[in-house]
């Protein structure tokens, strides 16, 4: 049986909202706190994001009591290899300085009562290193989310280019 979507059979439409851009020049990590209460999508997006160091960017969830730091099933896939991440979403195959990464990662709330996320997405470097990394994960918040954090696995190496922002609904 087909539904056609006309509008009379929709009881809700969804609102995008955009939380304000940062440039990731400095810091070691990029925090977007205060994500309301009832949000079933975060997409986290990356614009030409680079640190001075080699460490492996990722994006962690946090709640009230703060960013959570284990308990990630994730893994990377880019050019055959692939690895596996438990602290948080990986967003690239290998870190380098040189690289400027643009991209997404889309969050998506499988579950509300266990509030288990599901994330996915593609992160390319910049054109002179011919890098593409696909990723996806799961990860059960202690309660609900209302933060996102986006760092490196180190947490040391200091960002020094491009923007960060995020939509969320």
């Amino acid at each position: 049986m087909a539904i056609t979507l006309d509008g009379s059979n929709l009881t809700t439409v969804g609102v995008i909202n955009s939380g304000t851009a940062v440039a990731s020049t400095s810091g070691t990590s990029i925090d977007f706190t205060g994500i309301p209460a009832g949000v079933k999508r975060i997409t986290v997006m990356l614009n030409a994001v680079s640190t001075n160091g080699t460490s492996i960017l990722q994006v962690q969830l946090g709640d009230s009591g703060g960013i959570e730091t284990t308990g990630y099933n994730a893994v990377y896939f880019t050019n055959g290899a692939q690895a596996g991440y438990t602290t948080g979403f990986p967003l690239q195959f290998t870190g380098s300085a040189a690289f400027a990464l643009s991209g997404h990662l889309v969050l998506t709330l499988i579950d509300s009562s266990t509030n288990n996320w599901i994330g996915s997405g593609t992160i390319a470097g910049t054109a002179s290193n011919n890098t593409c990394t696909s990723f996806a994960g799961q990860k059960a918040t202690s309660a609900t989310l209302d933060r996102v954090r986006i760092t490196t696995t180190n947490g040391t190496d200091t960002f020094d280019a491009g923007s960060i922002n995020i939509l969320y609904e």
